[in-house]
């Protein structure tokens, strides 16, 4: 059974921005984002080893959630221009990696990804940080981690969250985080929980109940008279970020699993390493490729056209 890397594009390209400040090349073009997610890509497909992947991207909001809640992510910042600037190079320097570079018009990168994992049959990994995508996670579905709180063995350097690795952290199976979520709302998406209901209280009412549907149901059997009076004045928002939080695992897939075979373009790829002017990560793809062997046929690159419709 062969093994699919699917990664968040977004998520990481803002996380790399972030993490590495003042990155610029000798033209005062920023290259921090490009830089950092480059290296974290390659690390992944070190540590994971994939027979397949692809990066996802955002492309948009779905109706069917704006439509429950309009104000769903209206709070989130316009992506700063420094970080805008390096956005289509990335998504252009991904291909060249020779990895599937991927966003559906009006759908959200959780959604794609959740697609592509309920369609491979094989070992599938999710490189992201959405609590969202924790509820994918099963006897084939992990999420790849380098965060400190996550990493056991230091030596690695990097964790694979299991079934039994969500319930530690959470409290709960994955298939119950979207209950949680329910309840507690997600302030990063702009999604109102029930008010004096925090993710202790929401834990604990899930690992009572099971789920929210039989909660509400034996909503009388809630121990707490303030926690029970919340929840049944609060019914219909419940219900409703129930289905915020719900991932579309059944979209079209615009790229078939079989063809993300990772086939890097070398020749490419070091020519627009070169003009970044990363001279360390240069250095290391040079040693990589050996211009006497045949090189693979590059992928096809995706225009900008491509990605957003």
């Amino acid at each position: 059974m062969k093994k699919l890397l699917l990664v968040d594009g977004h998520y990481y390209l803002y996380r790399s921005f972030y993490a590495i400040r003042g990155l610029t090349n000798s033209r005062g073009e920023p290259t921090n984002a490009i830089f950092g997610f480059t290296k974290a890509l390659r690390r992944m497909l070190q540590d994971v080893q994939p027979d397949f992947a692809a990066v996802i991207w955002d492309a948009g909001l779905p109706e069917r959630r704006t439509a429950l809640q309009p104000e769903y992510k209206q709070q989130r910042p316009e992506m700063p221009a420094d970080l805008k600037f390096q956005e289509a190079p990335m998504q252009h320097l991904v291909s060249l990696l020779g990895i599937a570079s991927i966003a559906v018009p009006g759908t959200e990168a959780d959604d794609v990804i959740a697609s592509y994992a309920s369609a491979h049959d094989g070992e599938t990994v999710i490189a992201t940080n959405d609590k969202d995508i924790l509820q994918m996670v099963n006897e084939r579905i992990a999420i790849y981690s380098t965060a400190k709180a996550d990493v056991v063995d230091e030596r690695a350097g990097f964790a694979l969250l299991r079934i039994d690795e969500v319930r530690k952290k959470w409290g709960v199976a994955p298939s119950q985080i979207g209950d949680v979520l329910a309840l507690t709302g997600d302030s990063s998406d702009n999604i109102p929980g029930v008010e004096g209901v925090g993710s202790k209280t929401a834990t604990a009412l899930i690992q009572q109940f099971g789920s929210v549907d039989t909660m509400l149901a034996q909503a009388a059997e809630i121990e707490k008279p303030k926690v029970r009076e919340k929840i049944t004045a609060n019914v219909e928002r419940i219900r409703q970020n129930l289905e915020m939080v719900r991932l579309d695992t059944d979209l079209a897939l615009p790229v078939a699993v079989e063809e993300m075979v990772i086939r890097p373009n070398y020749q490419q790829l070091i020519e627009a390493i070169a003009g970044y002017e990363f001279r360390s990560l240069l250095a290391e793809l040079k040693k990589e490729f050996t211009p006497s062997a045949t090189p693979p046929p590059p992928p096809e690159p995706m225009h900008q056209a491509d990605l957003w419709g």
